[in-house]
């Protein structure tokens, strides 16, 4: 069925890539005129055997038939295929996929899909043990399970079946034990599966729960973290008034993401592998270690002896307004703990031993108070204590990686432009080159087998969600090892992409993606949706996300263009650090030229183009509002910026726009970056439907910026919509959310932008 599928989609829908120097339309369906009208005609019943029924013919048959060879194809073979086959193959698709025949991608199929994580290969180098993520729509949750497979891919087991969450899988150096982290008897705590006895036991009952779990190289110690209590609560303090419900502060951050800071922190611990008393290894400090929100167990690392561990942790005191992040190390021997990046005020993270002990490899931003410089990566040396930048030649982040077993590479993630491959570096003289090419993403964490011929890593695309993949060191080949979806997929009617280097006022070029739905017909009419990324230094990149998937909106009948515009990284740091004090100015008419590019196509229907985006996207949603001069139909913010002066003091890391426009808005020197760029300055011209969604809990863009939004559209007699999420954040994550965010979505826009 997938190879059956695929012969259709080559068909109608293959693509010329092209990423050529100057604008120009590129062609997203190459089938002559006369098959498309052919195709047009058949009613959907008969539509959903095309697949069965075009399988006998190869993709360049197909292609090069003559007019009378289409209108027999159509007007007797398939008369006659549905007369004798059709219902046989109805029962055999519907047996297998639960689907009479091909299906259009929607937020329901979206929410089904398998999600798979990251692999941890085994010492041994014989077997892998990653997550799968499935979603229960009716129950309103979601459960993460533990899968082992052989290193080929055969053989898949589950080994943590039950309804809670199980993640954090590391391997006994013997390879004959996982320890893992489950909430099935509530809190986090660590299990050890038995790979023998296939039994698992509970090691640790931790009231507080344990996060980033780790297994030392030399079998004898765990690490862990876990949250300590280290200030007086104001119920303790006044133990009288057991009915006060009450938060005091003296300094910020008073929240920070989605929870308010309260008297406990995050300690690095580590305890003997067959159980015993944990150590705290940061005992009395007010820090957390790691970083809050999104550091995870990449920022611990044993020394292959087992006698260190490093970690990283952002010790200063005022948290508020830095972005330093150091990377300290803890000697076992000594009780000692010394940091090796004071000297650098940037963020440093993610320290990795080399296998042969003589280094540590880390990322680093050397710009204090920038989240979004460039990523680089470092050497520390610990013979003798210096550090030198491997990646000084590589005009890109560096993501996750990985070091070869000889301690002489390093593999690593990166942009390439409009996606991310998997790169190689020498430790000699920092020499690199890409492994792979193409239009995916690997971009979900990177393994190596022992013997150093194979990297497993997720990969991902527009179209379809993480699978892994094996990829051939010496060859570059990649082989697929996991296939969750693909009977999911074998039904799914997919969208066609092309990528348009299009021209910006100042003349440079603005790589753009466009999502086609799928059957697009050249000669129909259809919407378009103008995607605004968030971040804002974030690429478009070949991502599949279940919050903002544009595959699920070409697939609702739309034409979707989404600029990589001023201010996202694979591009060039000087491409990323454009948008800095600029937020209003070029990135906005990035957004504007490509928009007015894709709408000049006589396939676009000009009444109804919309913008849509989340987070720095909905500012610029917020910011066309009043400065698009009716390109738009209809505007959709989803946690926006909206005003910029009343963010400053909501927020929670205040670094951010104290880099991105200069400082507080009551410097003299900066007022006018507040004023010239806040969105709210230019509501006055704001005459166009817009839908702002706005998340409870949501503290890094508060949701009264999009409370502020709603009122000013609704004085001003603007048909308005505000969708208030109750206990969501930055993002839309409960299941049943996700779907009901689509639902209003595409309700609002269809009603101003399809005819």
């Amino acid at each position: 069925m997938k190879k059956v599928l695929l012969i259709l989609l080559l068909v109608i829908f293959t693509s010329i890539y092209s990423f050529g120097q100057e604008e120009g339309l590129i062609s997203p369906f190459p089938a002559t005129k006369h098959m498309l009208e052919k195709f047009k005609k058949l009613t959907p019943d008969q539509a959903k055997h095309l697949p069965i029924f075009l399988s006998r013919f190869t993709p360049e048959q197909l292609t090069t038939m003559s007019d009378a060879d289409v209108d027999d194809l159509f007007d007797r073979q398939l008369v006659s295929f549905l007369r004798d086959s059709g219902a046989y193959f109805d029962k055999v698709l519907e047996s297998n996929t639960g689907s009479p025949g091909p299906r259009l991608f929607t937020e329901e199929i979206m929410m089904s899909l398998k999600m798979v994580g990251s692999a941890k290969i085994s010492p041994d180098g014989q077997k892998f043990v990653f997550p799968i993520t499935t979603t229960d729509i009716k129950a309103n949750k979601k459960n993460k399970d533990l899968f082992l497979m052989n290193i080929d891919g055969s053989d898949k087991i589950n080994i943590s079946d039950n309804p809670a969450q199980d993640y954090d899988p590391c391997w006994s150096p013997d390879s004959k034990k996982i320890a893992f982290i489950s909430t099935r008897d509530g809190t986090p705590q660590i299990y050890i599966y038995n790979l023998e006895t296939e039994k698992t036991e509970k090691l640790t009952d931790f009231p507080e729960g344990v996060s980033n779990l780790k297994w030392s190289p030399d079998g004898k110690y765990f690490s862990f973290t876990s949250e300590v209590k280290l200030k007086m609560s104001v119920q303790e303090k006044y133990p009288y008034l057991d009915k006060s419900t009450v938060k005091i502060y003296d300094k910020l951050p008073v929240r920070h993401w989605d929870e308010w800071v309260d008297e406990k922190y995050s300690h690095l611990f580590i305890m003997p592998s067959n159980g015993g008393n944990a150590t705290d290894l940061n005992p009395g400090e007010l820090y957390d270690t790691p970083d809050k929100p999104f550091d995870d167990a990449e920022q611990i690392a044993w020394s292959p002896d087992g006698k260190e561990i490093a970690y990283s942790s952002k010790k200063v005191e005022n948290y508020a307004f830095s972005t330093n992040t150091d990377i300290f190390i803890y000697s076992l021997t000594d009780k000692s703990t010394k940091n090796i990046t004071k000297d650098m005020p940037g963020y440093d993270k993610a320290p990795q031993y080399s296998p042969d002990g003589q280094w540590i490899a880390f990322t680093s931003q050397q710009r204090a108070g920038f989240e979004s410089d460039r990523i680089r990566l470092m050497l520390y040396n610990r013979q003798t204590g210096t550090i030198t930048e491997l990646s000084k030649t590589l005009d890109q982040w560096v993501g996750h990686f990985v070091w070869s077993p000889d301690s002489r590479s390093i593999y690593f993630s990166a942009e390439d432009g409009p996606t991310v491959q998997i790169y190689q570096i020498q430790i000699i003289d920092g020499k690199w080159k890409t492994l792979t090419n193409g239009r995916h993403n690997l971009d979900g964490g990177l393994d190596i087998t022992p013997d150093g011929k194979n990297i497993i890593a997720p990969l991902r695309s527009m179209i379809r969600p993480y699978e892994l993949y094996s990829l051939n060191i010496n060859n570059s080949k990649l082989s697929k090892l996991t296939f969750e979806n693909d009977i999911e997929y074998n039904t799914i009617m997919e969208a066609s992409i092309t990528e348009r280097k299009i021209k910006a006022k100042d003349g440079k070029l603005i790589h753009t993606w466009v999502i086609y739905p799928p059957f697009f017909d050249p000669n129909r009419k259809y919407p378009m949706i103008t995607y605004c990324q968030g971040g804002p230094q974030s690429t478009i990149s070949q991502y599949f996300s279940l919050r903002w998937n544009l595959f699920l909106m070409a697939s609702k009948g739309y034409v979707v263009v989404a600029p990589n515009r001023r201010g996202v990284p694979g591009f060039g740091q000087a491409w990323n650090d454009a948008i800095s004090k600029d937020w209003g100015g070029l990135p906005m008419q990035d957004i504007l030229s490509a928009t007015d590019s894709i709408a000049k196509e006589p396939y676009i229907y000009k009444k109804g183009i919309a913008a849509i985006g989340a987070s720095a996207g909905g500012y610029a949603v917020f910011w066309l509002a009043g400065n698009h001069n009716k390109r738009f139909s209809a505007f959709v913010s989803h946690n926006g910026a909206f005003n910029l002066v009343s963010k400053y003091g909501s927020t929670e890391e205040l670094w951010f726009p104290n880099w991105e426009f200069g400082g507080p808005y009551w410097d003299d020197k900066y007022k006018s970056q507040y004023t010239k760029f806040s969105p709210h300055e230019y509501v006055k011209k704001w005459d166009t439907p817009i839908l702002i969604s706005v998340g409870e809990n949501d503290y890094r863009i508060p949701y009264t910026q999009g409370l502020e939004a709603f009122t000013a559209a609704q004085s001003l007699g603007i048909p308005s919509k505000l969708i208030f999420w109750e206990k969501e954040n930055h993002w839309i994550l409960k299941p049943q959310n996700q779907i009901l965010w689509y639902k209003e979505l595409f309700e609002f826009l269809d009603k101003y932008c399809k005819n």
